[in-house]
């Protein structure tokens, strides 16, 4: 207790010391810089495009479950389900589900809903991202299935998560 007491007795005898500055920083706005720069701002993609690259990604992963002997069935149009694609494997009849990120070239992160990454938790071994990378002119890379990727519990109020698409191309591999 005594030299706790005498620890206590230092503090109060602690007194502030003007700051010392060891570094510093200039955050500028990438946009600020790019009209400095005389960059153009990136335009997003029209939405006419976007549709054609999940059409041609959706077509992709389609013909990738049939080569893999599962008849798929899109269910897309069923909001709030989790994935975009219900196959069927025709020998046992087990299911799986597949959600489809189509990607123009050049695209940074795959975002996914808070739906989406409750059914990868929920069925982890059934669960399939496919991510498909469409490059302009219409060429489709095969798609690239994640597979038991760790995505995370989404917060209480979050309603989406975004990831690195080199990072889930890099785990991912051939469809299974």
């Amino acid at each position: 207790m005594k030299l706790r007491l005498a620890e206590i007795q230092k503090e109060r005898a602690i007194t502030p010391q003007p700051p010392v500055v060891r570094g510093g920083a200039l955050i500028v706005p990438i946009g600020l810089l790019r009209k400095r720069l005389g960059q153009p701002a990136p335009q997003p993609a029209p939405d006419a495009d976007r549709a054609e690259v999940e059409r041609l990604a959706m077509q992709a992963v389609m013909a990738a479950e049939e080569a893999l002997g599962r008849d798929p069935r899109d269910v897309s149009a069923q909001r709030g389900i989790g994935y975009d694609i219900e196959s069927r494997q025709r020998t046992t009849g087990e299911l799986f589900f597949v959600e489809v990120k189509g990607r123009a070239d050049g695209a940074g992160d795959v975002t996914l809903t808070r739906t989406e990454v409750l059914c990868a938790l929920n069925e982890p071994e059934k669960f399939r991202l496919a991510v498909v990378v469409v490059e302009p002119g219409g060429k489709v890379h095969p798609p690239v299935y994640v597979r038991r990727f760790d995505f995370g519990q989404p917060g209480f109020a979050q309603t989406s998560s975004s990831y690195s698409r080199s990072a889930l191309l890099a785990d991912g591999g051939e469809p299974s």
